[in-house]
């Protein structure tokens, strides 16, 4: 049986009826747009040695500026983002007011930090590029994600005695 939102019911293992086709039709059409993005962003990642052990490599032993010049960049372009959003109003898509919290610090943030870097260090990946990799055929790679939705689930766990 098809119920709203796309989800379905299955009684024994079976589809319910002719309904259920066509919720699972425009369930994926939905999301067809999403998975174009992602895999322009892979494409993009990719191509521009984001996703490259041995740029990361090269990036934490100061050789060379490639990685930096990519990150710095995409903080230039955040930046004046966060600033248009601000100084003309911007609203969403679906017209409600983009809301940006003021951030306060945290030294939570700096050591998660310090662990984020030296893993990605070690492993040459962060979340995002890590599903790239895997794409472009290093399914060594599937370890570093098992590890890194294991240590999301470990903070989960530990979330209420971390200081925040």
């Amino acid at each position: 049986m098809a119920i709203p939102g796309g989800y379905l019911l299955l009684y024994g293992g079976r589809l319910c009826n002719g309904m259920v086709n066509i919720t699972l039709f425009v369930s994926a059409m939905k999301n067809l747009k999403f998975l174009i993005l992602g895999l322009l962003f892979g494409i993009v990642l990719i191509k521009s040695e984001v996703v490259s052990w041995f740029r990361i490599q090269e990036m934490f032993r100061l050789q060379a500026f490639h990685m930096y010049g990519i990150i710095g960049s995409a903080i230039v372009v955040a930046m004046i983002s966060i600033m248009l959003i601000k100084r003309f109003n911007i609203k969403t898509i679906s017209g409600e007011p983009v809301i940006i919290p003021q951030k306060t610090f945290h030294w939570g943030n700096v050591y998660g930090g310090l662990i984020f870097g030296l893993g990605w260090a070690i492993t040459g990946a962060c979340p995002g590029p890590l599903f790239a990799q895997i794409g472009s055929g290093f399914a060594v790679v599937i370890i570093t994600l098992l590890s890194a939705i294991a240590g999301t689930w470990v903070y989960g766990l530990l979330r209420d005695k971390l200081p925040h």
